[in-house]
């Protein structure tokens, strides 16, 4: 069980770049609990045959097809050699995840529920009050 995604502090504070961060790494998780196929094809059984063994499989499109699906693309994350890292600002993985926090509370526009779940809301809401 993951809990307390965002939280700090024993959740006295919440830190939305912490939400990120935890978001991340549970998906990560998440992706690796899933496993992946065993088969002749997820295997490259006769990419094997054709190549040969010993040779090179990183420019076969198999091996950069089943890659771009089976490994993690985190976005807060930097797995870029340090002088890329560097050159691109050498930010830690907190600042990264603090600009996407503010990114997203300053743009990100939710799509409105339903009227009819809205109207479900409001009545529970009211009910509520009402037995204060």
């Amino acid at each position: 069980m993951i809990y307390g995604m965002g939280m700090l502090e024993l959740g006295v504070t919440f830190s939305f770049a912490q939400l990120l961060i935890d978001d991340e790494i549970a998906s990560m998780v998440k992706r690796t609990v899933q496993g992946i196929a065993v088969n002749d094809e997820t295997l490259a059984v006769d990419i094997i045959k054709h190549v040969g063994a010993g040779k090179d499989f990183l420019g076969q499109r198999h091996t950069r097809d089943f890659m771009a699906k089976e490994q993690s693309k985190p976005k807060i994350i930097d797995r870029r050699m340090r002088g890329a890292w560097t050159s691109r600002g050498a930010k830690s993985m907190a600042e990264r995840a603090n600009e996407k926090a503010i990114e997203i509370l300053e743009n990100h526009k939710p799509t409105p529920l339903p009227e009819d779940v809205q109207k479900k809301f409001k009545e529970i809401i009211a009910r509520a009050e009402a037995d204060l």
